[in-house]
C-alpha cells in the first residue's frame, strides 16, 4: 500500500503505525490518516518501512508551481494543526518512534512529537525545511529546542545539519539506540515502560529544562540573526525561523506553534521557496537524459584511473578518487614535480585528520589507493585518463560531460556512475567551443565595458555581491589570475568576435606587472593574509585603457544603480544561456540552472540563471538588450531565440520544445 500508513496491533497491545512510500517513505497529503491517530486506543509505536523512518515531505508540495496530489495549493496536512496533537495526546497512550535510516523534515517531526525516541546508531537525523525556502511547520521550531537546548537546535535548523543516531542520543533528541533487528521491539517495551509509569512520560512541546534563561536565549537568537544576516543577507526565512523560536520562549509553544504554522504557509509561496524546490528538482533530473538514460545501459565497473599531471588541480582530482576508493596513477614529468604532487596529497589529507575530519587508518586507506610514475608503463590496464586544467575539481561540486558526435552512449553511462561515486553532480553537455567560457566571458567583458565607458569598478563587484555571487566580477579575476583571463578572452574573440567586447584594461594593468591576487596587485590590493582592499591607483589605468579603445564616459553609466548593474551584467549572461539552449548543446534547460549555480556561483535561492530570466520576463530582457545593444554594440545584441520567446511573449523554458535555430556559431 504505497503512500499509506498502515497500523497492526500485537499480542503485547502495542500498535505499530508504519510509513509506507519507498523508497524514503515521503510523507505525502494523502498518506497519512490522521483521523486513525487521533482516534488510537492502544499504545503505538510509529515506524518506517523497509529500514527507513522517514525522509520528510515529498517536495512537491512546496513551492507552490509543483503539483501537490491530494491537497489543494497552499495547505498543510492535517497533523499541523495544534488541535490534532491536542487530540492526540490526550488520548493519554504513549507514542514511541522507532527510527532506523533518514528521519528528516515532517519526518523527524513526528518523532519529536512523540514521548520516546528509539534510534539505530547509524540513523540519520535532520530538519532541512531551510534548504527548500521554508520552516519546519510539525512543531519542529519547538520541539527540536526544547530537547537538544536553543543552540544546537538553530544549528540542526539554520544550517540544515543531520546528525547520526549515536549522536542523536548524546544530545538527548533520541532517548534509546538499539540494533536495526532489535529496534521494533525496543521501542514497543519503551512504550509499554512509559505506560506503566517504568519510564517519565514527556511531552516535548512543554518540556523547559534545556532552554536557556529567557536573557541567555535573547542574546543567542540575536547572535543568530547576526550570522544569518551575514551569511544569507537576501534570505528572509532563516530570519523568519528564529523569531518562531523566539515566540516559544516568550509566548510559549502554543502561540508559536500557530505563527509556525502561518509563517510557513506564506513562505511555501515565496519565490525563494519556488526557486529552491526548482533547484532540487534540476539537480536531480541531471541523471535522466532522454536517450541515455533510458537506454538500459549499465555502467561498467571503473576501477583504476590515471591523471596527467600532479600539479595543484591534478593532485586535487586525485584527492577526490582516491577518498571514492579508486585506484590512481599520478604521472608527472620528472621526480621532483611527482614528489610535490604526492606531498600535496598527503598534507592536504593529513590535515583532515588533524581536525578530526577523518581517521587515519582512512588516511592510510586512501594513500595505499595512490600511485605516482614518470612514464606510460602503468596506463596500459587503466579505465579512465584524466588530464588536469585550472578549475578546483576537488571543491567544485560540478562535472560537465562533454559529447562528441562520436562518443558511445556506454562511454557517457561509465561516466555519470563515475561522477555519482566521487560525489559530482554531472550534466552532459554538447562539444561547445565555449561552454564553459561563454557565461565566465559574459560576466568579465560587460563590468569592462561598464568601466571603461564610466562606471565604478568597486560600485560593480559590490552590486554583483549583494545579489547573491559569492565575489564580484573583478576580484574573481583577480582570484583566478591574469593569465586565466586573458586566454578565455582570446578563445571567446577567436570564436565569437561579433559580439565581444575588447577591453585593454588587464593588459595595461599587466604592465605594470600586475597578475592579480598571486602578486598581491590586480584590480585590489592584497595582504599577506589575502584580504582584499580598493586600490586608488586603479584610476590611471582605467584612463588609459579608455584613452587607447576611444572611448568617451558616459554619464549615465557613472550613475548607475546597483539594479542596473546586476541587469547589465546577467542580461548578457542569460543571452548565451539563450544561444546555448537554441544550438541543442545541453539537454534540458534546467542543466543550465545547475551549471550556473554550481560553476559560474549564481545563487541557488534564485533558481538558476533561466529560472530567474523567466520570473522578469523574455520581453523585458531582450528589449533591454536591445536598447543597450544600439547604444554600447554587438555584445548586447539579443540572439534570435530570445527575440522570438519575447516577440511570442513566451518562457524561455517552454519555447525551447518548439522551436529551434541552425548553428551559426560553430559551437558543435
Amino acid at each position: 500500500m504505497k503512500g499509506s500508513t498502515v497500523l497492526e496491533v500485537g499480542a503485547d497491545g502495542v500498535g505499530v503505525i508504519a510509513i509506507i512510500n519507498p523508497p524514503l517513505n515521503l510523507l505525502t497529503y494523502d498518506g497519512i490518516d490522521d483521523n486513525e491517530v487521533v482516534k488510537l486506543t492502544w499504545q503505538v509505536d510509529w515506524t518506517g518501512a523497509n529500514g527507513k523512518f522517514s525522509a520528510g515531505f515529498d517536495v512537491t508540495a512546496f513551492g507552490g508551481s509543483q503539483e501537490r496530489k491530494g491537497a489543494p495549493p497552499h495547505t498543510s496536512p492535517d497533523l499541523s494543526s495544534p488541535l490534532t496533537w491536542d487530540n492526540v495526546l490526550a488520548a493519554r497512550k504513549p507514542l514511541a518512534a522507532a527510527i532506523d535510516g533518514p528521519a528528516f523534515g515532517g519526518g523527524l517531526e513526528i518523532a519529536l512529537a512523540c514521548h520516546a525516541r528509539v534510534a539505530t546508531s547509524n540513523a540519520q537525523l535532520g530538519l532541512p525545511e531551510l534548504q527548500y525556502g521554508i520552516i519546519p511547520g510539525l512543531g519542529g521550531t519547538q520541539r527540536c529546542p526544547r530537547l537538544v537546548g536553543l543552540p544546537k537546535a538553530l544549528e540542526m535548523m539554520l544550517m540544515s545539519k543531520r546528525v547520526s543516531g549515536k549522536v542523536a542520543q548524546s544530545l538527548c533528541l533520541v532517548d534509546a539506540i538499539a540494533p536495526a533487528d532489535g529496534l521494533l521491539s525496543t521501542a514497543r517495551c519503551w512504550a509499554l515502560d512509559i505506560l506503566q509509569c517504568r519510564k517519565p512520560w514527556i511531552v516535548s512541546l512543554y518540556k523547559t529544562d534545556k532552554l536557556e534563561p529567557l536573557a541567555e536565549a535573547r542574546m543567542i537568537l540575536t547572535l543568530a540573526r547576526i550570522q544569518m544576516r551575514k551569511q544569507a543577507p537576501n534570505l528572509t526565512h532563516p530570519l523568519v525561523c528564529i523569531d518562531v523560536v523566539e515566540e516559544g520562549i516568550v509566548s510559549g509553544p502554543r502561540s508559536a506553534l500557530w505563527k509556525e504554522a502561518e509563517a510557513l504557509h506564506e513562505l511555501r509561496q515565496s519565490y525563494t521557496c519556488r526557486s529552491l524546490v526548482h533547484f532540487f528538482f534540476a539537480k536531480n533530473g541531471t541523471s535522466k537524459i532522454p536517450g541515455i538514460s533510458d537506454t538500459g545501459l549499465q555502467p561498467r565497473k571503473v576501477c583504476k584511473i590515471a591523471i596527467l599531471g600532479g600539479g595543484p588541480m591534478g593532485s586535487g582530482i586525485a584527492r577526490v578518487f582516491i577518498l571514492s576508493n579508486y585506484r590512481v596513477i599520478l604521472k608527472e614529468v620528472n621526480k621532483n614535480c611527482l614528489l610535490a604532487g604526492i606531498g600535496r596529497i598527503k598534507s592536504n589529507l593529513q590535515s583532515h585528520v588533524n581536525k578530526g575530519k577523518m581517521t587515519q587508518e582512512k588516511l592510510k586507506t586512501s594513500l595505499s589507493l595512490l600511485k605516482g610514475v614518470l612514464d606510460y608503463d602503468c596506463f596500459t590496464d587503466v579505465d579512465l585518463v584524466i588530464e588536469s586544467h585550472l578549475r578546483p575539481v576537488h571543491v567544485m561540486p560540478f562535472l560537465k560531460i562533454v559529447r562528441t558526435r562520436r562518443t558511445s552512449l556506454q562511454v557517457i553511462v561509465d561516466l555519470l556512475d563515475v561522477g555519482k561515486k566521487i560525489k559530482k553532480t554531472s550534466i552532459v553537455v554538447g562539444n561547445c567551443t565555449a561552454l564553459q567560457s561563454a557565461g565566465c566571458s559574459s560576466l568579465t567583458q560587460t563590468p569592462m565595458l561598464l568601466v571603461e565607458h564610466g562606471a565604478d569598478l568597486y560600485q560593480i563587484d559590490q552590486a554583483i555581491t549583494n545579489f547573491g555571487m559569492p565575489m564580484g566580477p573583478f576580484r574573481m579575476v583577480d582570484l583566478v589570475g591574469f593569465g586565466v583571463a586573458i586566454a578565455t578572452g582570446i578563445q571567446f574573440l577567436e570564436n565569437f568576435p561579433d559580439r565581444t567586447y575588447k577591453s585593454n584594461l588587464i593588459s595595461v594593468m599587466k604592465e605594470d606587472k600586475r597578475e592579480g591576487e598571486s602578486t598581491c596587485k590586480g584590480f585590489y590590493m592584497y595582504d599577506d593574509k589575502h584580504n582584499a582592499s580598493p586600490d586608488p591607483d586603479i584610476v590611471k589605468f582605467v584612463e588609459k585603457a579608455r584613452t587607447m579603445s576611444h572611448v568617451m564616459v558616459d554619464t549615465k553609466l557613472r550613475n548607475l544603480s546597483d539594479g542596473d548593474i546586476v541587469e547589465m551584467i546577467f542580461f548578457p549572461v542569460v543571452n548565451e544561456a539563450c544561444r546555448i539552449l537554441a544550438e541543442g548543446v545541453v539537454v534540458k534547460a534546467s542543466d543550465l540552472d545547475i551549471a550556473s549555480v554550481m560553476s559560474m556561483g549564481f545563487p541557488s535561492y534564485r533558481g538558476g540563471i533561466l529560472f530567474w530570466a523567466n520570473s522578469l520576463g523574455s520581453r523585458y530582457i531582450c528589449s533591454k538588450l536591445e536598447d543597450w545593444s544600439k547604444q554600447y554594440g554587438k555584445i548586447f545584441k539579443p540572439c534570435a531565440y530570445l527575440t522570438e520567446c519575447a516577440s511570442k511573449g513566451t518562457s524561455l523554458v517552454t519555447e525551447m520544445k518548439q522551436t529551434t535555430y541552425p548553428s551559426s556559431s560553430s559551437r558543435m
